[in-house]
């Protein structure tokens, strides 16, 4: 049963305990072997690079550390070429992270945070430059594309968020702790 608008969805009990996990992305791109190039040179691992011949062509890449794959090629997505945006990489060290990237020759935007504490404002005006000034989990990004414009933003988490978060936590902005706390 799905839930109408404004009400939540009740959980079975049997559903409970049931795995889900994101395996795979589908990012539309414009030219496979350009992409190939791309996300290789990220240093991610080639998974497959599979041709059936005509029109149809898998490529996929794992990030280093990522149980998540995204898959591009030919025939496989009808989205056009850049429509993927805000994809997350997540890093323990945004500013090494970058310094990694910028060394192998790619273009990746400065630093930036979000002085309201919580990121995905639509109007670049609520963001500021640089990293957190406290090194927040959750707080700190830098974004860059791929050759077609699908966007990724590097996010800094250096502590999980979970259910058992108490008013006060050092480790996350106050407005982070306030919004999910009720505090």
């Amino acid at each position: 049963m799905k839930p109408e608008d404004g009400q939540s969805a009740s959980v079975a009990p049997d559903m409970v305990s049931m795995e889900m996990r994101l395996e795979l992305i589908l990012i539309p791109v414009s030219d496979v072997d350009r992409a190939k190039r791309f996300y290789a040179g990220l240093g991610w691992s080639l998974d497959i690079d599979f041709s059936s011949g005509g029109d149809y062509r898998v490529v996929q890449f794992t990030p280093p550390g990522s149980g998540c794959s995204i898959m591009f090629g030919a025939g496989i997505t009808t989205a056009a070429p850049g429509s993927v945006q805000g994809l997350h990489l997540i890093v323990s060290d945004l500013v090494a992270a970058r310094k990694l990237l910028l060394g192998r020759g790619f273009d990746i935007g400065e630093p930036f945070h979000d002085e309201g504490g919580v990121f995905h404002h639509i109007d670049a005006a609520k963001l500021t430059s640089g990293v957190n000034p406290e090194r927040k989990s959750y707080a700190s990004y830098a974004s860059f594309s791929d050759p077609d414009g699908n966007m990724w933003v590097l996010q800094e988490i250096t502590a999980r968020l979970s259910s058992e978060l108490e008013a006060g936590d050092p480790r996350f902005t106050p407005q982070i702790v306030a919004w999910l706390t009720g505090t």
